[in-house]
């Protein structure tokens, strides 16, 4: 990848109508002056940058994630948009492309290209963009996210330490406290991601941001497996006896100082790492709601992978408990699917509406996965087996549908030349409409 770090290494819904109101923000309802790209505030006596990037198609009336992707030292904003010379794939670290236009992003420039944060200014101007941003636009304030890698990663703990009531959990790439911990006292949901033989920051460092969370969410301290040296392989721990919303997960993979490691390869294309779909998955556990929802339950202590079809995400077992076996509701739904293809891997998303009459309580969504295709990673769903005919099953926080509620779920991909949507699909045994 083009990416760079000049500490020395190359890196590459539906809501209730109650939820809705409590998390809305003043900019629901108003034609937005703002546009996607370029912006500038003045903040703590400084005119600052930064990128808005707003969904297509953009209702006034839908309150949306938002997420703050902060950039490396001597990275730019502009590389965070644009996603380097890997593309729109690696946008935003590769969440927005995963987001199907449900997310607002926001990609901050840091002053000489990092994130001192001298006297607080880096909070301040987050602040300040985050109230220009959610005066205008309207924002579910509590589905904000922070996150970054190496300087940015130092940036988001920071966020984390001093703002525990905005953001609702950050994912923190190869991270060291170098931006300050003002507080860092309260629980946030956290993810941790580094290399075991980070030769820039040392994985100690990135274990000691994750254990101040381990304390602060009130897990059970532990010391999680992490992989050889020479396995080219990644493990995924997620923390057992956490407070209920706010789950702890630590990602050590065997590599160097990168937000995009590639398991049986030494290359960092951000097309194939598997930390994208890790990420989005960890974010989007979380309900729209006032207030923490339930997390699910945490997986294995430790899942070994040599690829990224052995990670939590890629097996039920392995995946956060789904609820209980289907017990209501006819079935009757629609599905609409979004593909984004490449090389020889793709993304899709899944919207699944309840068109019945009745209730849905726990779901299982079958379908037909196109010859060639094989799952490697999945958020919001578990799913068996990983090609052919696949049955997708809630998790425990998104199996009860209301009668027209819907539900996003998404997987992750390999295929051989076709990249097409998957066919007959079926909830709980009833066939679907397609969108």
């Amino acid at each position: 990848m083009a990416l760079s770090d000049s500490l020395g290494a190359t890196a590459p819904s539906s809501i209730s109508a109650a939820a809705a109101a409590a998390a809305a923000t003043a900019g629901c309802g108003k034609t937005p002056t703002l546009r996607s790209g370029s912006q500038t505030i003045t903040t703590s006596g400084k005119n600052r940058s930064w990128i808005l990037r707003i969904p297509d198609n953009y209702d006034n009336n839908r309150p949306y994630r938002l997420i703050f992707a902060y950039h490396w030292l001597n990275g730019t904003a502009q590389i965070v948009d644009s996603g380097g010379s890997d593309g729109s794939v690696w946008a935003y670290y590769g969440l927005k492309q995963l987001s199907n236009n449900s997310t607002i992003f926001i990609a901050p420039q840091g002053i000489n290209n990092g994130w001192g944060n001298s006297n607080g200014e880096d909070l301040t101007f987050t602040d300040d963009v985050l109230k220009r941003v959610e005066s205008d636009l309207c924002v579910d304030t509590s589905q904000r996210f922070a996150m970054g890698w190496s300087y940015g990663g130092a940036m988001s703990f920071a966020e984390a330490c001093a703002r525990p009531t905005i953001f609702r959990a950050v994912a923190v790439y190869s991270g060291a406290q170098l931006s300050g911990c003002n507080g860092g006292t309260q629980p946030v949901a956290y993810m941790g991601i580094h290399g075991i033989h980070d030769s820039v920051l040392n994985i100690s460092q990135g274990r000691s941001l994750r254990d101040r969370f381990v304390s602060n969410n009130g897990c059970t301290p532990m010391s999680p497996r992490e992989p050889s040296q020479g396995s080219l392989t990644h493990i995924i721990t997620a923390y057992q006896g956490c407070r209920a919303g706010y789950p702890v997960v630590w990602a050590a993979f065997d590599g160097d100082h990168t937000p995009s490691p590639n398991d049986g390869s030494t290359s960092t294309s951000g097309a194939r790492t598997w930390t994208s779909a890790e990420v989005w998955k960890f974010f989007t556990q979380f309900q729209s709601d006032a207030s923490p929802s339930p997390s699910p339950s945490a997986s294995p202590s430790a899942s070994p992978s040599a690829s990224p079809s052995a990670s939590p995400s890629a097996s039920p077992s392995a995946s956060p408990s789904p609820s209980a076996s289907p017990s209501g509701g006819s079935g009757a739904c629609r599905v609409s699917a979004t593909v984004n293809a490449w090389n020889n891997g793709l993304t899709e998303n899944l919207t699944i509406t309840n068109t019945g009459s009745s209730a849905v309580n726990g779901w299982s969504l079958a379908f037909t996965l196109p010859s060639g295709q094989t799952i490697t990673n999945g958020w919001n769903a578990t799913y068996s087996p990983t090609s052919g005919q696949v049955t997708a099953r809630n998790m425990s926080y998104n199996g009860s549908l209301a009668p027209g509620a819907s539900t996003e779920v998404g997987f992750q991909a390999t295929h051989s030349g076709n990249a097409a949507k998957p066919t007959a699909f079926t909830l709980n045994g009833s066939p679907c409409t397609v969108a």
